[in-house]
């Protein structure tokens, strides 16, 4: 059997990808274990993780400016895709898995190593996520999952760590387990396990409560291209800017919490709590435009095309193939998504108010109008609909006989 020599770790500074650290250099015998840390927007002090990661023994730590292509190349996606998983979660920490090990998969390859390496549990989806990542980009690379293996209580990986000079990060005032990027946050366990038990103000910090949103409404607009937001009240910003824009908008009126239970990958349900102001907005905005830009039969057909997509991105088939062809099949549709939209916020509501498409609409006035100036002809109705319930009627009046 091969020895391996050089491992990449994808870090996050936690107590589990801290405790791996010592823990592939005791048990696999690993010369070098480098840390990989993505910037994914969610404003920590990384450079304090980087050396956290060298304190903890690591031979290397590297971190790993990602923001662009995670608006651009995941989020983007996603808002023509309009995808809410199980109708209400837009995926917003799904969608950083695949990128993290995509550049992952990259670093190994760069800096010769023989494996990857994460910190996800046996219980989680990012497990899920990340090996189906790695798999379909390297599937040569060995994936260890050190705490999927070590059979070790947190209390125990907290010892186990200490042993090697890591201190225990865990404060007993957060109970919670957190994941933030620049979509939004996710939180997890502690109090929230009783599905009965409502979650604290404390657990949020992207939304504003309803009592202490603007007693005022605010009225925005958002502009797209192609299907791409480009624009937030004639403000045209770069991707980045357009999700933090519309995180701030939409978080200071309360807009963009979920609570839901959801199906986890590994067949349990679990209770998840997100904030997602700015791709929540988005997406509706998104939604709305197509309405007003897309036929009818596109429209039905690209809901479960939305579906299903939204599904794969949920279980770690990113890189699959039926992914890459749904993407074929939304990016056809989006080339006449262009237009604004106008959304009313208000207590934690996005109201929309208004549509419009200069060039791509399907709505005509002097159709819908019910004023002098309707040039539709009501004579074709009765025709029309004759032919559309014939198979009805035919049934009904061979049924009615018995």
């Amino acid at each position: 059997m091969q020895q391996l020599k050089k491992v990449v770790l994808a870090y996050s500074g936690g107590v589990d990808t801290s405790v791996c650290i010592p823990y592939l250099k005791d048990k696999y015998e690993f010369s070098e274990v480098i840390a990989f840390v993505a910037d994914l927007g969610q404003g920590e002090d990384l450079e304090k993780i980087k050396q956290k990661a060298l304190n903890s023994g690591a031979t290397n730590s590297i971190i790993a400016n990602l923001v662009d292509d995670f608006a651009k190349k995941y989020a983007f996606p996603a808002i023509r895709a309009n995808a809410l998983y199980g109708n209400k979660y837009p995926l917003s920490t799904a969608l950083a898995r695949p990128l993290i090990a995509q550049n992952l998969v990259n670093t190994a390859r760069e800096l010769g190593a023989d494996a990857v390496a994460h910190g996800c549990t046996g219980k989680g989806n990012d497990q899920v996520r990340f090996d189906l990542a790695i798999n379909a980009l390297g599937p040569d690379l060995k994936i260890i999952t050190p705490a999927r293996e070590w059979d070790m209580s947190r209390e125990e990986a907290i010892l186990y760590g200490e042993k090697f000079g890591i201190p225990a990060p865990v404060s007993k005032k957060s109970p919670y387990s957190i994941d933030v990027n620049l979509l939004g946050r996710s939180i997890e366990a502690g109090l929230l396990e009783d599905l009965m038990n409502e979650p604290d103000e404390d657990v949020f910090a992207m939304t504003s409560s309803i009592e202490d949103a603007p007693d005022y409404p605010e009225d925005i607009e958002i502009v797209f291209k192609n299907g791409f937001p480009v624009a937030i009240n004639n403000d045209f910003l770069n991707p980045v800017s357009i999700v933090q824009k519309a995180n701030l908008l939409a978080g200071k009126h309360g807009f963009g919490r979920i609570d839901m239970v959801e199906d986890r990958v590994v067949g349990i349900k679990s209770r998840e709590i997100y904030e997602t102001p700015g791709l929540l907005l988005l997406i509706k905005a998104h939604k709305e435009l197509e309405s007003l830009t897309l036929n009818p039969d596109v429209r039905d057909f690209k809901e479960i095309i939305e579906k299903k997509w939204g599904q794969l991105v949920y279980q770690g088939f990113w890189f699959g193939p039926l992914k890459t062809a749904l993407d074929s099949f939304i990016d056809s549709t989006q080339r006449s998504v262009n237009g604004k939209v106008k959304i009313r916020l208000q207590k934690g509501n996005a109201i929309i108010i208004g549509r419009s498409s200069e060039n791509n609409s399907l709505y005509r006035e002097d159709l819908a109008t019910y004023s002098k100036d309707d040039i539709f002809n009501h004579k074709y109705a009765e025709g029309f609909i004759y032919m559309w319930g014939m198979s009805n009627k035919i049934w009904a009046e061979q049924n009615s006989k018995k």
